[in-house]
């Protein structure tokens, strides 16, 4: 029998609509960021055995718009066709969980320092626009550095991992046998080189401060060319990136890190 109470004869005290706890937010965005990088991982292992010269297929001749016949390098699809013919399907994910930590880790120093960060932004409200822009700028620039520094030496393992791949090496596995590994042959300056001599922590966040810079001042200046602008600072900013990966396989035992010339004629 209906109370008067609840003449539907639903049950009472039951809360419907329960608010998600910061730890349920935590969680889902560390799962969302751990998808993402597994998503994405393919297309930055291609791009970066193109960043160490490893060209395994020949080029296809093709003809431009004009009808002028060239010389194509292979794009994304042949070359990952490639992968997967010689490893198989899960070699496209070589040097993946060292990249999902390094988001993890990511997500969480930027989380806490962001926290840190916000208690001085709140003051100084009545700014000019392009004052308040440099400010938060700066605000997310000390975020972003410290965030590289504290993935950095995951970023070189999961970068020595996918550059096996040149020379079918294995002396790079697991996580942990890649942090015995380095620190047995390079001690900490295998993750870490304050003159940036080996692991290019330093061009990698120096390329990320200045991507950042560069975005948010076109940003605030042309905001109506929010895709374009993004290009047009990757052009910009790509060189150090380029650096730092090849930073990070130089001179670690792999065929890899070797001359390109010595080993793109036997690729081919």
């Amino acid at each position: 029998m209906d109370s008067p109470e609840n003449p539907s004869g639903q049950v009472v005290g039951v809360e419907q609509d329960a608010t998600p706890t910061p730890m349920d937010v935590d969680t889902a965005v560390l799962l969302l960021g751990a998808g993402v990088t597994a998503i994405t991982h393919p297309l930055l292992y291609v791009k970066l055995l193109i960043q160490v010269g490893h060209e395994p297929l020949p080029p296809t001749v093709g003809t431009t718009m004009f009808g002028r016949r060239v010389l194509y390098l292979p794009g994304f699809f042949s070359y990952a066709q490639h992968i997967v013919k010689v490893d198989g399907r899960r070699g496209l994910f070589r040097g993946l969980s060292p990249r999902i930590v390094s988001s993890t880790i990511s997500t969480v120093v930027r989380s806490k320092v962001k926290q840190q960060v916000e208690v001085f932004s709140k003051r100084d409200d009545l700014q000019t626009s392009l004052r308040k822009v440099v400010r938060e700028t700066s605000h997310e620039m000390i975020i972003q550095c410290l965030s590289r520094v504290a993935t950095h030496p995951f970023h070189v393992m999961s970068v020595r991992c996918m550059a096996q791949f040149v020379g079918r090496e294995l002396k790079y596995g697991g996580i942990f046998s890649c942090i015995v590994k380095i620190f047995k042959e390079e001690g900490l300056a295998g993750f870490y080189v304050v003159l940036c001599v080996c692991s290019g922590l330093v061009p990698h966040v120096v390329g990320e401060v200045l991507f950042l810079w560069c975005c948010n001042l076109l940003a605030h200046f042309i905001n109506t060319y929010a895709v374009d602008e993004n290009i047009a600072v990757s052009v910009l900013t790509y060189p150090f990136m380029l650096v730092a990966d090849l930073m990070a396989v130089n001179n670690c035992g792999v065929t890899s890190s070797e001359d390109p010339a010595s080993f793109s004629v036997g690729c081919l």
